[in-house]
């Protein structure tokens, strides 16, 4: 069978025999067991690191935050606890996060700080902006009371849950950190077991520990001993650092290059440190140390001769400033010589993911800063050998790739690197990809992540040097050999016959396969592990592994493999039988029983011809499984007893806790807040609350930003916040006063739609206050069900009137004339007084008033702003109304929590960027349009093309109503908005109306709806609606050529195409 070409018969393998995973360290073992089995390479750091925190030498006490586990850190610990090691303590991630910490150290108040005590907590970058703000209370840290956070790099991103590396949920927090705290971030593995010692060793300063756990960390195959922790008072952090080896600040690449990058330490830094050893005129500053910040460390690594030093930042949104950025601004900052130019490059999530998952992208990010084009140098390390492996968690084959590795990792000349990854939302149960990369062993070359030498790419160019589909199914659903380079062998382990499996291959990976020269091999593993294991479960399963293990080796030796020579070497590490079958018979029938299929060629069809077909799906890490000793499989932190339940408990965690532990996590409502409410709600927080025109100006239109950071709360582009107001303080204590009851009694009242099987208790005060629509307008039943609380006659006999169908018109002018209130009402009959639980249920509840979102998420993060005018008239009788909603909002203070819901929206922006959009906003209707423009200029900067942006916008005068007019010049400027219509009705000598800018732009407008699918919307009042629906008919009519009916036949399918929207009042 020919096969492609690989490493030659010197390629030395293992005497030493190991046909599964090792297993998990129990810590009840011997401590120089873990160190054997760790210098042997069989453990990840971020095991290692797990073990120094939960030593008693090291930690009181470790705190397991939930986060730590969903990122699969933590469930060891948990599991050693009771083996020698300190207690462990489970905490959930919530508002006020780190309290139960801060309350432990506290002299007076805690037994912990009265004897002494470390603690340990582990949590993500996420979980540390939670607890941020509880960390300023921390008192300051002793050799005897201090706390140390490990905090694994692991956050979830965008709509698959990819788990990505960024520090970005961090960065806003991390000007709030109080003095006191050390900040250390390690990329490399042994980077990372030397800051987690370190963590334990400082004892004059809290750490915080952030590691690589996306990837290296959670590496196998490094050489790597646990150190020795032992405190050391009076230990500075330079010291801590020299002995590890490594210093605050790395400065590598060109001593005389003039353009320096910087970045905090992770797998891009680790990235771009290996580009700069292999190219002239690039340096980088890698950052290991956040806090505190050394300002003259940082200079004295920077060559004299640089003069651009860009920043990365990573940082949650396009509009968040970096503090890396601010710190390394202010270092060199020299007012009195020339200082070098620095500039920032906000990495977002989205950003981080790309440079992860394609790192020719990154590097050509980086080598564009470069005053002159250079050609991108390959970071692989030489004569390494790629080897990727796909197949189904939990089944036969999942431990191969580990079997694999240890072929190779006793040998000290090698150098074998694995890393496993899942993907458990693309398919039910899940996809694992394993990568291996083999190469000589570490030299003084720098550290490159896996991620960078063997990275899984969408629409891969082709990188490994062998594939193995362990699960041939996996090649009808997802893009596999997409990652195989041109001319390698490619493993099918299968029991289909060759003819059967071309037959059920797509057309695309057929195609690929031709296109590539893929050497396209199948072995029926199972049949041979069948006919050997005799009815025998253990013995099927371990022959099994080593057919497909032989048959690996065959193909990796390429074109000099013989049966003798795959004999040679296996029989180093198996020996003469494997489970009592001879080791020459399984080789010849495993050699025998290896097939190179040859593929017809694909016959040319032109792609208008060619059958639709589902598009394969691209692996998407977003689960990190960890085995414990006991045996369970513990997932994102959940114990499966299914990997087909993997999905569900990240997606539905509340429905698979196991019962007896309480799980509330941010996501999910918290039944204190309004349950008397069926739809979900969330406390935010009012950061801004600022006036948009001028104080003398007759309408007050607001701007308001809200806080929602550890609320859950996610809204869509377009969608509505819906606002629970509250009725003003001094209105409801003055109605109490009339009305004879006191404000701080308890009344308990049935919640909605519970018939009286649920109630709640509260004050008069909070009730009227927060709950009763007591100001709100009356309907026609409140009428006739107050009458029957009226003593006096004539007040009954007007009310029953009222409610009446003959008190139509008299219902009709107190409710849209005089506009009275339920309170009004009472206050006109006032011999109709029922008792306040009874008032109550008969008012009824305030309903949540909702506003378009004016934010776009994917640009502000964890903040929802709105544009709000404010409601007030006054009646005929000269009485002050205010519409309740409008008047909470404006006068709402920095800081004031908020109760609102998501409610969705018609305003949706169209599936295709590339379609034109068209948005005409009357006032406060340019809410959702602001979010529109957000988010158009955020994929604009993203380098996604997008379609033409038509902006109408009307009021009455630009110089006090033009909302939002800096930002609307700004995106006009940049392109984001193709054109702008501005009406200001009042300025000029003859009222201008959106409709009339509408008319000027006729052509282009019927050309969008008409040729280019465009979408319209219009928001705001009702007025407008038949004037601009005539300036489009109008429009169609003259430059689409078509009759007015149409032109209004047109316009009325689209509104079924949802390409006509109004959202109007």
């Amino acid at each position: 069978m020919p096969a492609a070409a690989q490493s030659g018969t010197s390629t030395p393998f293992s005497s030493t025999t190991t046909l599964s995973a090792p297993p998990t360290p129990k810590l009840k073992a011997a401590a120089n067991d873990l160190q054997r089995i760790a210098e042997s390479g069989a453990i990840t750091a971020s095991t290692l690191v797990e073990y120094i925190a939960s030593r008693t030498a090291s930690s009181s006490s470790v705190f397991v935050y939930d986060l730590a586990e969903q990122a699969g850190f933590g469930s060891l610990t948990k599991s050693w606890a009771g083996h020698g090691t300190a207690p462990v303590v489970s905490l959930q991630t919530r508002a006020g996060a780190g309290l139960s910490l801060v309350g432990r150290l506290s002299q007076g108040s805690s037994r912990d700080a009265a004897k002494g005590a470390v603690l340990t907590a582990y949590t993500t970058p996420a979980g540390l902006a939670a607890m941020v703000q509880s960390l300023t209370y921390l008192p300051p840290a002793t050799p005897t009371s201090r706390l140390v956070l490990q905090v694994p790099t692991v956050s979830a991103v965008g709509e698959q849950f990819a788990l990505s590396p960024t520090l970005a949920p961090f960065a806003p927090a991390l000007p709030l950190l109080p003095e006191g705290f050390t900040v250390l971030l390690s990329a490399t593995p042994q980077e990372t077991i030397e800051f987690a010692a370190l963590s334990y060793q400082l004892t004059d300063t809290h750490v915080i520990h952030l590691f690589d756990h996306h990837s290296s960390a959670r590496e196998t195959g490094h050489i790597a001993t646990p150190p020795e922790v032992v405190p050391e008072p009076g230990l500075t952090l330079e010291e801590g650092l020299k002995k590890a080896g490594v210093s605050a600040f790395e400065y590598a690449g060109d001593q005389n290059a003039h353009t320096v990058v910087v970045l905090p330490n992770g797998p891009l830094a680790l990235t771009a440190k290996a580009l700069a050893s292999r190219i002239s005129g690039l340096g980088v500053v890698i950052v290991r140390v956040l806090r505190p910040w050394n300002e003259e460390a940082l200079r004295s690594v920077l060559p004299a001769s640089v003069q651009k030093v860009h920043v990365f930042d990573e940082v949650p949104t396009e509009t968040t400033q970096g503090a890396l950025y601010l710190d390394v601004f202010a270092t060199l900052l020299n007012p009195l010589e020339r200082s070098p130019l620095v500039k920032t490059h906000r990495i977002v999530p989205a950003r981080t993911q790309e440079f992860i998952n394609d790192p020719t992208s990154f590097l050509t990010f980086v080598t564009d800063l470069l005053p002159s084009p250079v050609q991108i140098p390959s970071l692989v390390p030489s004569n390494s050998k790629k080897l990727l492996f796909f197949s189904t968690p939990g089944s036969t084959l999942a431990a191969l790739p580990r079997m694999v590795e240890t072929v190779f990792l006793p040998h000290k000349s090698l150098s074998s690197r694995l890393l496993t990854d899942h993907d458990i939302f693309s398919k039910q149960g899940g996809i694992t990809a394993d990568r291996i990369v083999l190469s000589a062993s570490p030299n003084d070359t720098p550290f490159v992540p896996l991620s960078t030498i063997l990275p899984i790419s969408p629409r891969s160019s082709g990188v490994a040097d062998f594939v193995a589909v362990l699960d041939a199914t996996l090649l009808k659903s997802h893009d596999l050999l997409s990652h195989a380079a041109p001319g390698t062998p490619v493993l099918v382990v299968t029991d289909a016959t060759a003819t059967e499996l071309v037959a059920s291959l797509p057309s695309e990976v057929a195609e690929l396969v031709h296109e590539r020269n893929i050497h396209l091999c199948t072995l029926d593993a199972k049949k041979f592990a069948t006919e050997f294991a005799k009815g025998n479960a253990h013995v099927l399963k371990i022959v099994d592994n080593v057919v497909v293990l032989l048959a690996f080796l065959r193909l990796y030796l390429g074109q000099a493999a013989t049966e003798d020579l795959v004999r040679k070497v296996a029989h180093a590490d198996l020996g003469d039988s494997v489970q009592g079958v001879d080791l020459t018979q399984l080789i010849h029938d495993t050699w025998e029983g290896l097939v190179e299929i040859e593929l017809p060629a694909p016959e040319a069809t032109p792609d208008a011809e060619k059958p639709a077909s589902t598009p394969l799906k691209r692996f998407e890490f977003n689960a990190i499984a960890v085995d414990t000793a006991e045996g369970d499989t513990i997932v994102n932190g959940a114990r499966l007893s299914s990997w087909h339940d993997a999905a569900k408990h990240i997606l539905f965690p509340s429905a698979y806790t196991p019962s007896g532990v309480a799980h509330v996590a941010p996501e999910e409502q918290n039944p204190a807040l309004r349950p008397e409410l069926p739809e979900r709600t969330f406390l935010i927080t009012c950061t801004v609350n600022r006036r948009l025109t001028p104080l003398e100006y007759d309408r007050n239109v607001f701007h308001l930003e809200f806080d929602t950071r550890g609320t859950g709360l996610r809204y869509e582009i377009g969608e509505a916040l819906g606002v629970h107001g509250w009725n003003d303080a001094g209105d409801v204590l003055d109605f109490c006063a009339w009305y004879g009851v006191d404000p701080d009694r308890l009344v308990t009242l049935p919640v909605p739609g519970t018939d009286g099987a649920r109630v709640h208790t509260r004050t008069v005060f909070q009730a009227l206050q927060q709950q009763v629509d007591l100001f709100g307008k009356p309907t026609k039943t409140f009428y006739t069900e107050l009458a029957e609380h009226a003593t006096d006659v004539a007040d009954k006999y007007a009310l029953r009137f009222i409610g009446s169908p003959e008190g139509a018109a008299t219902f009709k002018k107190l409710s849209e004339k005089d506009t009275v209130t339920f309170a009004d009402i009472l206050r006109r009959y006032a011999s109709a007084r029922p008792g306040i639980e009874v008032l109550c249920e008969l008012v009824g509840d305030i309903k949540p008033r909702h506003y378009s979102i004016a934010s776009s998420q994917a640009v502000v993060g964890d903040r929802v702003d709105l544009l709000v005018v404010s409601v007030d008239w006054v009646t005929p009788s000269g009485s002050p109304r205010y519409g309740q909603c409008t008047r909470y909002l404006a006068g709402l203070k920095v800081g004031q929590k908020v109760t609102v819901s998501i409610k969705p929206s018609v305003m949706k922006l169209p599936p295709d960027h590339k379609q034109p959009i068209i948005m005409a906003g009357l006032g406060t209707g340019a809410a959702p349009f602001r979010a529109f423009l957000q988010h158009r200029a955020l994929l604009a900067s993203q380098g996604v093309a997008v379609g033409p942006t038509y902006y109408y916008f009307g009021s009455r005068h630009q110089s006090q109503e033009y909302l939002y007019g800096e930002e609307i010049e700004a995106f006009v400027l940049d392109g984001t908005i193709t054109r702008a219509g501005l009406a200001f009705s009042r300025d000029g000598p003859r009222k201008v109306y959106i409709q009339h800018k509408m008319r000027e732009d006729g052509g282009a407008l019927a050309r969008m709806l008409w040729d280019e699918r465009a979408v319209f919307y219009l928001c705001g009042p009702t007025w407008p609606v038949p004037d601009v629906y005539e300036a489009l008919v109008d429009a169609l009519v003259g430059h689409a050529g078509v009759s007015r009916e149409e032109a209004g036949t047109f316009l009325e399918d689209l509104k079924e195409e949802e390409r006509y929207v109004l959202e109007v009042y």
